[in-house]
């Protein structure tokens, strides 16, 4: 990497980008580059085994939540009853079968959707190895193309966020599409009191071999504020001797009235509402609202 090449890298991304702008590689001088909405991250050869590994850590809220909080999660559904034995579920972002697995251990008849080939993989084996029956699916959430075939979609940890209105509002006609009649949505989103916490992102390290890169590689971390649009970016600048790459993670953070007026527009009710998918009572002033959202059945 040439060091003027990389400072002009630094001195591109300080500049707060358009909200939603993808993240991009840098590539030496006389090759194409430019944006790319993937760049290769969820099969990305190393930063696909890091994820599966913060996947697994059972005592830290990482890729997943930790196991105590989904064995409760997973709890709160069968005891209210809102998922049964011989429910269909469809896990949509299910990683390595963590929920997938508990779910149907307790009788679900369940389906898991995700990208990741690696976490899949993971998933599958273990399925195999407890004898359970789970079917496993490689797709973008965007080709999902199920008709009238669930009776539960559940979506956990914020997926929603990470989405433009333009992108939510289609996952949210995938997934009433999916489901049955009266079928139920069942999904948690940040509100604004959280990002308040975590704060934005503002810093940089060398890493002899991390999440990102196998290798030496430099991470400049910095985040960016939308106020107006309750939307907040982390953006990863990472280089290496191979090149540069700018990650951005978006977040779009609601409340409680946005969230249900979004929910109707897209033919849901929201049927249920907690403080969290453990089935912590509602009680607003929170970091997460979770919502168990019925299709109506017109």
């Amino acid at each position: 990497m040439i060091n003027g090449e990389l400072l002009e890298l630094i001195n591109k991304c300080s500049i707060k980008p358009a909200p939603y702008e993808p993240g991009f590689r840098l590539v030496p001088k006389g090759e194409a580059d430019g944006p790319s909405e993937r760049l290769a991250f969820w099969d990305d050869p190393h930063i696909s085994k890091s994820m599966l590994e913060s996947h697994l850590q059972p005592d830290i809220d990482g890729a997943s939540r930790r196991m105590e909080t989904i064995i409760q999660t997973v709890r709160h559904l069968f005891d209210s009853e809102i998922i049964k034995p011989g429910t269909k579920v469809l896990d949509l972002g299910c990683g390595p079968g963590l929920y997938a697995q508990m779910l149907s251990k307790e009788g679900a008849v369940v389906t898991g959707v995700d990208i990741s080939q690696r976490s899949l993989d993971h998933a599958r084996k273990c399925a195999e190895e407890a004898g359970l029956n789970i079917k496993y699916e490689k797709l973008d959430f965007f080709d999902i193309d199920y008709i009238d075939e669930f009776d539960a979609v559940i979506q956990v940890y914020g997926e929603l966020d990470t989405f433009s209105d333009d992108k939510r509002d289609r996952l949210l006609e995938i997934v009433h599409r999916a489901l049955k009649k009266d079928g139920i949505f069942i999904f948690d989103i940040t509100t604004r009191d959280l990002k308040g916490k975590i704060g934005l992102k503002n810093g940089w390290y060398v890493s002899n071999g991390g999440f990102w890169r196998p290798g030496r590689h430099l991470v400049l971390e910095q985040g960016f504020d939308y106020p107006d649009a309750d939307l907040w970016l982390n953006q990863y600048i990472v280089a290496d001797e191979n090149g540069a790459a700018v990650y951005r993670n978006w977040f779009h953070d609601y409340d409680l009235g946005t969230i249900r007026a979004i929910l109707k527009n897209a033919g849901f009710e929201a049927d249920y509402v907690w403080n969290d998918l453990a089935g912590v009572k509602y009680t607003g002033g929170g970091d997460w609202i979770a919502i168990g959202a019925r299709r109506n059945s017109e």
